[in-house]
């Protein structure tokens, strides 16, 4: 089983033809089940930060544009499959702080990725708030229990960007990385590759950069759950990397649960 972190950047990645949707589209295939298709997707969004644990509960969840200032045809674009109410209540029954929430919808970080993922729009999707009264240790210790369901077919999917600055960004999302942008993410990746968790789930106080590399946390935190997913002894391993628009990085990884 696998469990993985992708960088979701911009809104448009969810129209763009580039790198990294072109990963995207050949990525899902790796991450089966036992060779086969997961059952659902659960997303851990970086747009969904609540006090207490949510998941949505919604047979048809709405798709939530979560965003302003884009070209019409982004807001014309469709995606919105299924969700699972049968297996959200599993997961609430056994993980009993996370509570289901049957109105909320899915947002970017979730269908952003999963439209290139799944573009067959067959496949399950759910999403899990971000709890902000944990801190880094209890967000790792909780994606830890959240692991322990992934071989009922959860393929558990962390979605934001470990290096985001928006107010410090280019518009232009093939722009030359900043350096200070490239010095954050390669830190991180040393970090990823070394398999030191305890570094990044104490990134306030390990790593050097994130007052700039990260001001506000909530994309970096989906990072921890699946750090907290990972098998003893085996390290994430980077799937891609890009930085996008200057500052935002699109590194991503996966790891064996268990």
């Amino acid at each position: 089983m696998k469990a993985c972190f992708l960088g979701h950047g911009s809104p448009m990645n969810a129209l763009a033809d580039n790198a990294y949707t072109r990963f995207l589209g050949g990525y899902a295939a790796s991450l089966g089940t036992g060779g086969g298709r997961p059952r659902a997707v659960v997303v851990i969004s970086a747009h969904w930060k609540t006090r207490g644990s949510f998941i949505t509960g919604a047979a048809r969840p709405a798709q939530i544009r979560d965003f302003f200032g884009f070209p019409d045809s982004l807001y014309r674009l469709e995606y919105a499959p299924p969700g699972d109410p049968e297996l959200a209540a599993m997961i609430s029954a056994a993980v009993p702080e996370i509570r289901v929430d049957g109105s909320r919808g899915i947002d970017h970080a979730g269908w952003a990725v999963a439209r290139h993922l799944f573009p067959a729009e067959d496949m399950p999707l759910l999403e899990l708030s971000l709890d902000a009264g944990l801190d880094g240790a209890g967000q790792a210790a909780l994606g830890r229990r959240l692991g322990a369901l992934a071989p009922e077919g959860i393929l558990f999917v962390g979605s934001g960007n470990l290096v985001h600055n928006l107010g410090d960004i280019s518009m232009d999302p093939d722009a030359e990385p900043f350096p200070w942008a490239v010095e954050a993410d390669a830190w991180l990746g040393d970090r990823l590759d070394a398999g030191d968790a305890a570094a990044l789930v104490a990134w306030r106080e390990r790593w050097p950069q994130w007052r700039r590399a990260a001001p506000t946390d909530e994309h970096y935190l989906p990072l921890l759950y699946i750090l907290g997913m990972a098998r003893e002894g085996r390290p994430p391993v980077t799937v891609f990397r890009e930085i996008q628009n200057g500052s935002i990085s699109m590194r991503s990884i996966e790891v064996d649960v268990g």
